[in-house]
């Protein structure tokens, strides 16, 4: 071999070395960083105060999130809309809903998403609809958030405040959107999220249908339900919906659908009623 094939094959070794470091050492090593760095004070203050159940959760829970959320922060990018600014509070506590998804679970921290746009209100978006006759025309949309498939979620500021203020009433933008965001994880956004054993899916199935079924029929006789009854749209919107119920309302959520409440448990891998203790027991 002439000395020019050695540089070229030294040349091409490098490469494939560079681009190993890259894919594989350089995460594990920036993780491992950012998990030793302290979660900034500000932020900590954000976090008990737009986070509700922060401070009822265990101290492994606490710091389990507060890794999830320095890991985010450094992987998103956060765009400001309509005049929106971007602050440490926007993020943080945006950020905190999302993660919040994420605890007990094995995770990428949502790797297909790059960018939170923020809205300071609910924005108007144009679609395309199809009626029965397959005529196509273009309608308006007013929107308070949007999950994209192509690595972008969109909110509206104002409804994440609303969601701060009141975590009891089944309605939280942010963890509707990110639920769409776990259930594109398997490549199709249908109220399937990826689960752990190849077998689960079966009982996953036979629950979701027959409360999906069971929403839809109450919602068009106008019986008064405790799933939001937008979930009755499609199966991808039910899983979002009855998501922000189980977090927010989940002891009413185990009462009136046990089946259901424990498939979310076992897939969240985490039981929100625990965070609803009495205010003497909780942590700091």
């Amino acid at each position: 071999m002439d000395l020019r094939s050695i540089l070229i094959l030294i040349g091409l070794w490098l490469i494939v070395l560079a681009v190993a470091v890259r894919l594989f050492a350089y995460p594990r090593w920036r993780r491992k960083r950012l998990d030793a760095s302290p979660f900034p004070a500000p932020w900590l203050s954000i976090l008990r105060r737009n986070l509700p159940v922060y401070r009822a959760m265990w101290p492994d829970q606490q710091k389990q999130l507060r890794q999830l959320i320095v890991r985010f922060l450094d992987s998103k990018t956060f765009i400001g809309c309509a005049g929106q600014q971007i602050t440490d509070d926007v993020r943080v506590t945006i950020a905190a809903h999302a993660c919040l998804l994420l605890l007990n679970r094995p995770t990428n921290e949502y790797q297909e998403l790059r960018s939170v746009l923020v809205y300071p209100s609910g924005f108007v978006v144009d679609r395309d609809e199809v009626d029965e006759a397959g005529v196509v025309s273009e309608d308006e949309h007013f929107l308070i958030g949007e999950s994209w498939e192509n690595g972008n979620v969109i909110l509206a500021w104002d409804s994440v405040q609303h969601s701060v203020r009141n975590f009891s009433d089944g309605e939280n933008v942010v963890l509707h959107e990110f639920a769409h965001q776990l259930d594109h994880e398997s490549g199709i956004t249908n109220g399937a999220p990826l689960l752990y054993q190849r077998g689960s899916y079966t009982r996953w199935a036979e629950v979701f249908s027959e409360e999906f079924e069971r929403l839809r029929q109450d919602t068009d006789e106008e019986r008064r339900t405790l799933i939001d009854e937008y979930g009755a749209t499609n199966p991808a919107e039910f899983f979002a919906v009855v998501t922000e119920t189980f977090y927010e309302q989940p002891h009413a959520l185990a009462q009136q659908h046990a089946a259901l409440f424990e498939q979310l448990k076992s897939y969240y891998r985490v039981d929100p009623r625990e965070w609803q203790r009495d205010s003497n027991e909780q942590v700091h």
